[in-house]
């Protein structure tokens, strides 16, 4: 028999969006149907995608890697390579590698999205909250990432529904194919379970190293390319995830005020006088070889570096971006909320 367990969008608003007590009654009337199902004996139990639990590999390795489920987490995003990182917070406040998973597509070129039906994927600096969550995406699980975002509305840059999402189609989304977005929901969820409140997506067009910026000098997102590589090289030595501010119409990296808060900046005023914080370099605890180890998840990818334009050619910046996947120009594959 196959009963399915779905309390759907209402009961995961309160479980993800809602007060802490109130996250944890619907959690233990979740776990308590599921309970009386299995003491009734039904052997077989179809539990709705974004209540799955995470598969007990996924929890091994979390232990391994002295990770907490429900500790904070951060998201790198790679276009060129197709791979989606998840990071996760330990005790000492760094962040840790979990795992590398492919992005089975994305759609347009390297380069921003700068407006709507470009169908570009975004690049640059994104924050998904509680109520980003989608549970009912006609694309099996989505997270919304937010744009516009600041720094996009101060360039007057316009689209929405911009997405993580499943299904391996997009058009100005990420997609991963059903079971990998299971798994990375399932990790978002357990840390807002833990009572966080939002995570970070830092989306870059490659790897930014010095060699793959060289190979882009020309592009015209280089500029642009070179501010947000700041965020990339202060993550690479610190384990730490910088503070961002946006002003002048840019983003300003690695900055604090002597008073005041960097969220409430004009985006488009002239920047003040910032303080440059200093780098508190990570530097692994000894004997913790495992919890450095980089796991790489095996999958589709459908953009290969093949179909990702050479430099020098358009970026999507000023030209609409190609899918490479032959969709219509007027198809939306972005999920409804």
């Amino acid at each position: 028999m196959v009963i399915g367990i779905t309390p759907g969008a209402q009961c995961m608003s309160r479980i993800i969006q809602g007060t802490l007590a109130a996250r944890a009654c619907c959690a233990l009337m979740g776990l308590a149907g599921l309970l009386m199902l299995v003491s009734c004996g039904s052997s077989n139990i179809e539990v709705a995608p974004h209540l799955l639990p995470l598969q007990k590999d996924t929890m091994m390795l979390l232990g391994k890697k002295g990770m907490d489920a429900q500790a904070p987490i951060f998201i790198r995003i790679f276009k060129e390579e197709s791979e989606l990182e998840i990071w996760k917070q330990r005790d000492d406040g760094r962040f840790y590698h979990f795992k590398t998973y492919p992005i089975c597509n994305w759609s347009g070129d390297l380069g921003p999205k700068t407006r709507y039906g470009d169908r570009q994927a975004p690049e640059g600096f994104y924050r998904i909250t509680r109520d980003q969550m989608n549970p009912d995406s006609k694309y099996h699980l989505a997270m919304n990432l937010g744009y516009p975002n600041t720094f996009d509305r101060a360039l007057h840059r316009d689209g929405d529904f911009l997405m993580i999402h499943g299904k391996c189609k997009s058009a100005g989304c990420y997609a991963m194919t059903d079971p990998l977005i299971e798994e990375i929901y399932a990790i978002a969820r357990e840390s807002f379970l833990g009572g966080n409140d939002s995570f970070q997506v830092h989306a870059f067009p490659f790897r930014m190293t010095d060699e793959n910026m060289a190979r882009f000098a020309s592009h015209e997102a280089y500029p642009f390319w070179k501010t947000i590589k700041e965020a990339y090289d202060y993550f690479e030595q610190t384990r730490e995830l910088p503070a961002v501010a946006v002003c002048n119409r840019r983003y300003v990296v690695n900055v604090a005020l002597r008073t005041g808060d960097l969220s409430r900046l004009d985006p488009e005023g002239p920047c003040p006088a910032f303080l440059k914080p200093p780098l508190s370099p990570f530097k692994p605890r000894p004997g913790e070889q495992f919890a450095e180890q980089r796991i790489v998840v095996p999958g589709q990818k459908m953009r290969s570096l093949a179909s990702v334009d050479e430099p020098g050619a358009r970026s999507g910046l000023l030209s609409t971006g190609s899918t490479g996947s032959g969709f219509l120009p007027n198809m939306s594959f972005a999920p409804g909320r």
